[in-house]
Order: C-alpha cells, then structure tokens, then sequence
C-alpha cells in the first residue's frame, strides 16, 4: 500500500465492490453528467458486480480493467481505475473521488501520484492516458498538477456509458513517473 500522510492508496478487494456500485447508483444526475456520462447508457449494478469480480480473479496480463482504492485514513473515499490496456504498452485511466465533500481538497493530485507506480509496474506500462470531458475542470488541473501531458482536444464518446463529447487528451510515460533511476512498486 502507498501512502502519503493520511491519504493511501491500495488494490480493490471484494469488499470494496459495493462502495463503487453505490457511487454509480447514488451519484447525482448532475454529477454524472458532468463526468460525461450519457444516463440512459448506465450499466445495472448487477453488471458492475460481475465486471469487477471478474476483474479480481484475472492475473495482471489478462485484465481488461484494473481498480485501485483510495483511502483517507481507514475510509475508502474513491477509486482509480485503468481499461482499456494494452499488458506492456498503454492504458487509460479514470478517477473518482466518490462524496462531494471530499472533492476540492487537492487530495486528486496525491492519489493520482500513489497511483500511478501501480497502474507502471502492474501491467508494464509504458504509457498512460487520461481523456477526462473537457467541461469537467477537477480532472484536468488534476492531470497538470501530476505531470501529465497535455496532447490534444477532441470530440469522441470515450466509453460505453459516455456521450459523444470534447475531451482533453493527456498522457504520461513511464519515465517520468520514475525517473531514469526510480523505483517500482
């Protein structure tokens, strides 16, 4: 487990699977589409269920998703996720911090740099992509603040439950996560 003061940052468990079920079913229309997420494309909880347990029972090289926790203090308060991988090359990567009350404190910036060392050594990255909605401002200062890089804006729909929408590009690689000498989880 990484940490940093109180923030941590650890890999899903089963027991994680109904806080990020809950977050996708009690989450506000308004914040969900401010995500860019299309409501009439949600997925059932039953369907997530079966996603993330599926998820847990795959080695790294046959993952199709890769969830991490993150902790303030002993409270799981969002979580951090990759799909679309390429095992040895890229991913894509997508944050969630899940109460309101808890967005706004620059804790993003933190568990984004906790997490990053495990998306790099778990799945051999090379690269790792962010398409948060452009309208949606947390997650691109977030991406700056880390290191990311800014690539390009463009209209996409960036997943299944998304609507076609302008999303910022951004990318980092494994070097700059670990420097030409730093270490790996």
């Amino acid at each position: 487990m990484q940490k940093s003061n109180k923030l941590s940052v650890r890999e899903m468990m089963e027991e994680d699977i109904p806080d990020i079920i809950r977050y996708w079913g009690k989450s506000s229309d308004e914040h969900l589409i401010s995500m860019g997420v299309d409501l009439k494309k949600m997925i059932s909880p039953g369907e997530i269920n079966a996603m993330l347990t599926t998820q847990l029972q795959q080695n790294f090289q046959e993952k199709k998703s890769y969830c991490l926790i993150w902790m303030f203090g002993n409270e799981a308060v969002g979580h951090c996720n990759i799909n679309s991988i390429f095992f040895g090359n890229s991913a894509h990567m997508h944050l969630h911090l899940w109460n309101a009350e808890k967005r706004k404190k620059g804790w993003g910036v933190q568990f984004v740099k906790l997490s990053l060392p495990y998306f790099f050594s778990n799945m051999n990255l090379q690269k790792l992509f962010c398409e948060p909605y452009a309208l949606n401002p947390a997650p691109n200062k977030t991406l700056e603040k880390v290191g990311f890089s800014f690539i390009k804006k463009y209209t996409t729909t960036p997943g299944a439950i998304n609507f076609e929408q302008e999303v910022c590009q951004w990318v980092i690689d494994r070097e700059a996560v670990f420097g030409s000498i730093g270490s790996e989880v």
